[in-house]
């Protein structure tokens, strides 16, 4: 067997490109005692690792060429050398854009096979973590409450405005296409969307949101929290999850207008949070998103890529809005 890996060749100047990467093959690697030998089932790819190619992610290290691109991935176990993890198990590991990886048995988590593999790293992995904790810790919402969501058709986004609803929310969320717009009603459950592309946008946002906001899900910062800022009521919030309109670009524009000034009249809570914040936390909340699965309640999409070489394209792609749920590379059944 060999091991195909995905390498960052190039770090991009501008917009990020396919050829920013090679596939390259090796040996299969070797594992030493407390290891596990790992075969990947399937990777995720979100918006927020381009910040790490950026250097503008400080938990991500500096941008490095010639190294295997980052990425976790749901992978089965095909040869151990300790007690605690066995051949076949399923679990979640830093596997990086490779067919195979090595790690010590404490540096995966061992998951469920009863639910679609694709899952652990959508709803149960980060991206619903994300959701999950943005909303509940930053924005406490209570039934009524308006709630507005940038990139909702997105990885977390798409989860957060069906999260609202089961407390009763009013949701309205912010995409690109008509498509995306329409879906987000239709099958999302969005009580309203508005296209940030649209010429009225603003116009539309308060028409969208004519009793104001009072949760400001922002997943992309840039005139789209600018637009929302002028929205929100007093004593409302803003949970900044990332800054997507920022990151393929070498020029990231500046801060939207209103803050702090909007922020101190209007006594808005605006915080920034990362996931890793609520590690604690996390089997409670995967066992709350999985009974939402389970009732019906939260229908989490997986938007999918086959084959380990569709990975650069998978991202570039994304990056231009064009994923709707979880963008997952299918790398072996």
């Amino acid at each position: 067997m060999e091991n195909r890996q995905i390498l960052i060749d190039s770090l991009p100047e501008g917009k990020l490109a396919e050829s920013n990467y090679k596939l390259v093959s090796s040996q299969v690697p070797a594992i030493k005692e407390g290891e596990v030998l790992c075969q990947t089932i399937a990777i995720t790819i979100g918006a927020g690792t381009r910040a790490g190619l950026q250097g503008s992610a400080s938990y991500a290290g500096a941008p490095k060429t010639g190294i295997v691109m980052n990425g976790t991935g749901v992978a089965r176990i095909v040869d151990s050398q300790c007690d605690e993890l066995s051949v076949d198990d399923l679990v979640v590991c830093q596997s990086g854009w490779q067919d195979f990886s090595v790690h010590k048995h404490t540096q995966v988590q061992k998951v469920s096979d009863d639910i679609d593999p694709g899952h652990h790293l959508g709803a149960l992995g980060t991206n619903g973590l994300t959701a999950y904790f943005g909303l509940m810790k930053i924005g406490e919402p209570t039934a009524g409450d308006t709630v507005l969501v940038s990139a909702a058709a997105g990885s977390v986004g798409h989860m957060v405005g069906q999260m609202a609803k089961v407390y009763g929310c009013r949701t309205v969320g912010v995409s690109s296409s008509p498509e995306k717009c329409a879906l987000l009603t239709t099958r999302l459950g969005y009580d309203e969307s508005v296209s940030y592309l649209s010429p009225d946008f603003r116009a539309e946002l308060k028409n969208a949101c004519p009793d104001g906001i009072d949760i400001y899900f922002d997943n992309t910062g840039g005139d789209i929290l600018g637009a929302a800022l002028f929205r929100m009521n007093e004593q409302s919030r803003i949970a900044c999850c990332g800054v997507v309109s920022q990151y393929d670009t070498s020029t990231p524009a500046g801060g939207p207008k209103g803050i702090p000034g909007l922020l101190i009249n209007k006594r808005i809570r605006m915080q920034g949070f990362l996931v890793f914040d609520y590690l604690s936390e996390y089997e409670a909340a995967r066992q709350q998103i999985k009974a939402w699965i389970d009732s019906g309640e939260l229908n989490p999409l997986n938007d999918d890529f086959e084959g380990l070489e569709k990975a650069p394209a998978a991202f570039v792609d994304l990056l231009r809005g064009g994923n709707v749920g979880t963008r997952i590379v299918r790398v072996s059944n």
